[in-house]
């Protein structure tokens, strides 16, 4: 009788998050970022679950990247048995993407100096499958909101009183004149040119809110390390993280993000992190959330969702996998 083989995992599969790094490295190498969007004015635009709320960490921006290479026009992402619950059929032919999520899972080790077991919390990285709902058919109007066209927004009263009291909530010190935006750690003040420098008092907003998640990494509040030098590893993290978090800012409230510092060298830097390790954005991504969630306390706003820690809720043998198409 034939023995049983032992399972060997493959080793020449690439992780979760080789699978995401890379390919927003290829959109950073040819000269697209994909956490950017011109829109203003609209409603939130961050990736939602089936049930409304929002994707948080670094599927905010890798279901918003693939929403954008395959044209869905819907925010709302689900597996395949969600769909199905709400009376909704995946399409013949579609593929679906993978949502990440940390698993955790405690592992026996022997202390090494005292001879003790103890149990160690640890976590992986999981995916699962997800589909936007612009590949379901028979799902309800509500997962297809209408798009606001950018060209047809008005800068109401009442819109620049909701971006002036956003930011008025916040603590933070803000200086006026000049000709450039940036943060000052020593002195803990943001300086500002004046509002009406800008194009529009949207894309003010947009460069402020870049700005506080700067103002959010002060030691006294979230203490995240700026770097000593522009061109630094750490400096040119913290410029991500920033350009992350006003992102999920410019999501949150409609802002435009698309005309923010678009220098080479910035983006090289990026890129050197993000090939160095295929996790560094996992962390950089998850603490822009922290930072955009910190800002939008002030004001009662943000995400209501889990983080990635609970964010899989469905069993683990779903009726899908992993980029497999439903079958024709």
């Amino acid at each position: 009788m034939r023995k049983p083989q032992r399972y060997v995992p493959r080793t020449d599969v690439p992780s979760p998050a080789q699978v995401i790094t890379d390919a927003i490295v290829a959109r950073l190498e040819a000269g697209t970022r994909p956490w950017r969007r011109p829109w203003t004015g609209a409603a939130s635009q961050r990736p939602l679950r089936s049930c409304g709320t929002p994707y948080r960490g670094l599927n905010t921006f890798w279901l918003t990247l693939i929403a954008d290479i395959r044209g869905f026009t819907s925010p709302y992402w689900m597996t395949y048995r969600q769909a199905n619950a709400l009376g909704g059929q995946v399409r013949r032919g579609e593929r679906s993407t993978i949502a990440v999520f940390y698993k955790a899972y405690g592992k026996k080790v022997e202390d090494g100096a005292t001879g003790e077991e103890r149990v160690e919390g640890r976590r992986v990285l999981k995916s699962y499958p997800v589909f936007n709902a612009s590949q379901i058919d028979g799902l309800p109007d509500r997962f297809f909101p209408r798009p606001i066209q950018l060209e047809k927004v008005e800068q109401s009263p009442a819109r620049l009183a909701e971006l002036k009291s956003f930011f008025d909530a916040i603590p933070s010190v803000v200086r006026y004149g000049g000709s450039e935006a940036y943060y000052t750690p020593g002195l803990d003040y943001i300086q500002m040119p004046e509002p009406d420098t800008f194009d529009s008092y949207e894309h003010f907003a947009a460069t402020l809110g870049h700005e506080h998640a700067h103002w959010s990494g002060a030691e006294n509040r979230l203490a995240r390390e700026f770097g000593k030098r522009f061109g630094d590893d750490k400096y040119a993290a913290e410029e991500l993280v920033a350009e992350l978090t006003a992102a999920i800012l410019g999501s949150e409230l409609g802002l435009p993000v698309d005309q923010l510092e678009n220098h080479a060298s910035y983006i090289a830097g990026w890129l050197r992190i993000l090939k160095a390790d295929s996790r560094a954005l996992l962390t950089l991504a998850s603490k822009a959330d922290e930072a955009a969630s910190y800002l939008l306390a002030f004001s009662g706003r943000g995400p209501s969702g889990a983080d990635e820690d609970e964010e899989h809720s469905e069993p683990a043998n779903d009726a899908d996998t992993v980029d497999q198409r439903v079958a024709a």
